[in-house]
C-alpha cells in the first residue's frame, strides 16, 4: 500500500476516537440533508421504531429526532461517541423517545423485523454497503425503509490518483448505478437516491477539522502516530478539493420488499 494513502482503519482506534470527538460531525451531511432524506420516508408514527447505526454523537440523530415521531436508538462501536450523544440527548430534553447504546453494526440488538427505518449516514462503509444492506434487512419489518449516505463515483472513469486513493481506502466504493442495482439486489425499492452538496464536505467536514487537527497536534506533541494521522487526514482533504467532480457522498434510500 502507499504510504500516502493510508487507511484510517490502519490507525490507533483510541488515537482516532480523540480526533473526532473534537468534531460536531464524524462524517460529511448537514441538518438539511437529514430532514431531505427523511422527506422520502413515509411510514412514521409515534409507535415507530427507528435505529441509527454508527451514529456517532449524534449530530443527525437530534435532527431526525425533531423532524420525526417515534422512538430512535442509536448504536455505536465507542463508549466516548455513545457518552457524547447521551449528553445531547439531555440537553434537548429527548431522554424519553432517545437513547444509544455500545454496540456493533455486525452484531446489531434487534429482533427481527423490528424496526420501521434503519439511518446510517457516512457509517455504512464500516460494514461494507452491500454487506450492511444484506444483513440488516431482516431487522426491518416489510415496507420498512433503509437510509444511508455512502461514497460513491460520479463517472465510470477517473484520474489514477483519486482512484487508488479510494481502492486503498474502501475498495467498495463505486457509480451511483451499481450502487442503486445492490440496494435493489439486495430486496428493497430504491426510493430516493441523490448527491449530498459539496459544503456538506468543505464546509461542514473539513473546514471544522483544520482547527481540531491544531489543538489534537498540540496535545499528542511528540507522538509520531499523531502526526502520521493528521497527515493522512490533511491528504484526503487536499484529494477532495483537488478531484470532487468525480466522487462524493450520495444518499441512498429503500424500502424493503417482503
Amino acid at each position: 500500500m502507499n504510504d500516502e494513502n493510508k487507511s484510517i482503519h490502519e490507525f490507533d482506534v483510541e488515537l482516532i476516537c480523540e480526533y473526532f470527538s473534537n468534531l460536531e460531525r464524524q462524517g460529511p451531511g448537514s441538518p438539511e440533508v437529514t430532514i431531505k432524506a427523511l422527506s422520502f420516508i413515509d411510514n412514521l408514527n409515534d409507535k415507530s421504531l427507528i435505529a441509527d447505526i454508527g451514529c456517532g454523537s449524534g449530530g443527525q440523530t437530534m435532527v431526525l429526532a425533531q423532524h420525526s415521531p417515534g422512538n430512535i436508538t442509536g448504536i455505536d462501536l465507542f463508549p466516548i461517541f455513545t457518552d457524547m450523544f447521551n449528553r445531547n440527548v439531555e440537553k434537548l430534553n429527548f431522554q424519553d423517545r432517545v437513547k444509544c447504546i455500545v454496540g456493533s453494526m455486525d452484531n446489531l440488538p434487534f429482533l427481527d423485523e423490528e424496526l420501521d427505518l434503519m439511518w446510517s449516514e457516512g457509517a455504512i462503509y464500516n460494514i461494507g454497503f452491500e454487506r450492511g444492506l444484506n444483513e440488516w434487512r431482516k431487522f426491518l419489518k416489510t415496507g420498512g425503509y433503509i437510509a444511508v449516505s455512502e461514497a460513491s463515483w460520479f463517472s465510470e472513469e477517473r484520474p489514477a490518483e483519486i482512484d487508488e486513493f479510494w481502492m486503498d481506502a474502501y475498495p467498495e466504493i463505486d457509480t451511483i448505478p451499481n450502487k442503486v442495482a445492490q440496494m435493489q439486489n439486495a430486496g428493497y425499492i430504491p426510493i430516493a437516491t441523490f448527491i449530498l452538496p459539496e459544503n456538506c464536505l468543505t464546509e461542514l467536514f473539513y473546514a471544522p477539522q483544520v482547527n481540531a487537527q491544531k489543538v489534537f497536534l498540540e496535545k499528542n506533541a511528540g507522538n509520531k502516530a499523531a502526526v502520521e494521522f493528521i497527515a493522512n487526514q490533511r491528504h484526503e482533504t487536499q484529494l477532495y478539493y483537488k478531484y470532487k467532480e468525480y466522487y462524493g457522498y450520495v444518499f441512498y434510500i429503500g424500502k424493503k420488499l417482503n
